[in-house]
């Protein structure tokens, strides 16, 4: 994946929502999979593994990329739940607009016997009953 130049970048978080993929993955015991975000949004926040959906992509490749891209994991039963917007009035990038994402959130089970690799976007992660308490999810079925 390249990156798109930063002025690019910034026209674009100007102009549009970002889509984007969020994935609550829970473990065998019922446990919410949290990872400590080294990037913005939410910097130094426990979170879902989550990230854009690229070009040429659908929303579950790109969900299923950036599990395995952020952790590692090979996940099963993974699946669409609901959506998720963040609409900040103070852009985390330190750039004078509104920032404006919204995720297609996927549920999604990982084995325990895995080991979980972060990459460079993450300084950690737990296992939690609790998903963030921000992270207001509008379900498709009414049930997440």
């Amino acid at each position: 994946m390249s990156l798109i130049p930063l002025n690019k970048y910034s026209k674009i978080l100007e102009d549009l929502p970002i889509y984007c993929v969020d994935i609550i993955i829970k473990n065998d015991k019922e446990e919410y999979l949290l990872i400590k975000r080294n990037n913005e949004p939410k910097k130094g926040e426990w979170w879902v593994v989550g990230g854009r959906v690229l070009k040429g992509e659908t929303a579950k490749e790109a969900a299923i990329r950036k599990v395995k891209q952020e952790t590692d994991l090979q996940v099963r039963k993974i699946e669409p739940v609901g959506y998720f917007e963040l609409v900040n009035g103070e852009n985390p990038f330190g750039l004078p607009f509104k920032y404006h994402t919204i995720s297609v959130v996927f549920m999604a089970i990982a084995d325990d016997y895995q080991k979980i690799n972060l990459d460079d976007q993450s300084t950690d992660f737990k296992f939690s009953k609790e998903l963030p308490k921000d992270f207001n999810i509008q379900a498709f079925n009414g049930v997440v």
